[in-house]
This record gives structure tokens, C-alpha cells and sequence, in this order.
């Protein structure tokens, strides 16, 4: 069983992911830009400007996710997860307002709102433009995934429950 879950940056991704995996008893794939920086002694937010235009990082990054979700037996939380695994059995895209995302931003990793609210939505408009120029995908387009889950308006086990009974549903 391959589980893709996918959504932008303070959605609840790495949450969501790590809680779904551990209550399935599923490995848990999600190797993001911070994995990539702390691997390589680089700064997370010097690495997402570089990857506005060296390309390689993105491509390390989703290569090594694909490589390990198509080993089986996962769920991989990525912001392509439900793009680049066409094969996963259950593809969720997790969605929140911009504001919502920033402030659980500002909770993980300090700063304002208005700070945290600008460079998210510089990180979404940058995301969109590398996603379309490397792989051809609109990730504003996400109507075919399988569940789209509003995360301001569950907490994050009430989302692991809906999507444990979704797994159950479907007999997966």
C-alpha cells in the first residue's frame, strides 16, 4: 500500500504523514529541503533560494521520495507526493488559507505573521513556478487526488481518523 499525502508549506504535511504512518504501522517517507540541508550542512532557506534556480535540488529531493515510495508499504508526505506516485493507492491533498499556514509557521519556527504570511506566499509562487518549468505540474490543480482535506478545520488525529476510515473503506 502506498499512501501520497501532498499539500503546501504549513498544511500539516510532516504532521498528518508521520501520525498516518505510525497508526498503520506503514513506513513514513518524507525527505524534504530540510532533510536535504541538515544532510548537507546547508541552510533550509539558503537552499530554497538556490532552488528557484538550480533545479538539482528539487530533483534530489523528489527522485530519492519516488525511489522510496515505490518500495511499497508508506506514506509519503511530500508537496508532489500526489503527483509524481501515480500508482499510490490513496492520494490526499491537504489545503489551508495562507494565513492559517503562516501562523502554525510562526509557531514552529518563530517570527511575525505578516513576516511569516509574505515569505509563504513568496514560497508558494516560487514552488508553483518550479514545479510547472521542471515537471509540467500545476499544483494549484489538484482536483483529481482522491481527498482534499481542509486542515483548519480538523485537528491533526481527527485527519489521520477520516483517512484510516477512507483506508478501511477502500479495503487497502
Amino acid at each position: 500500500m502506498i499512501i501520497a499525502i501532498s499539500g503546501k508549506s504549513g498544511c500539516g504535511n510532516t504532521t498528518v504523514s508521520t501520525k498516518l504512518a505510525e497508526k498503520l504501522g506503514l513506513r513514513l517517507v518524507n525527505y524534504t529541503f530540510r532533510n536535504l540541508a541538515a544532510d548537507t550542512g546547508k541552510d533550509f532557506w539558503e537552499i530554497c533560494q538556490a532552488s528557484k534556480t538550480d533545479f538539482s535540488y528539487d530533483r534530489i529531493v523528489d527522485s530519492h521520495q519516488v525511489e522510496l515510495a515505490k518500495q511499497g508499504n508508506c506514506v509519503l508526505g511530500s508537496r508532489l507526493a500526489i503527483w509524481m506516485v501515480k500508482e499510490a493507492d490513496l492520494k490526499i491533498f491537504l489545503e489551508a488559507s495562507i494565513e492559517t499556514r503562516a501562523q502554525r509557521i510562526v509557531k514552529r519556527e518563530g517570527g511575525t505573521l505578516e513576516q511569516r504570511m509574505d515569505e509563504t506566499a513568496r514560497r508558494d509562487e516560487s514552488d508553483s513556478g518550479r514545479y510547472m518549468k521542471l515537471y509540467g505540474i500545476d499544483n494549484n490543480k489538484h482536483d483529481f487526488a482522491d481527498m482534499i482535506i481542509d486542515t483548519s478545520l480538523y485537528d491533526p488525529d481527527q485527519i489521520v481518523d477520516m483517512i484510516v476510515a477512507e483506508v478501511r473503506r477502500r479495503r487497502l
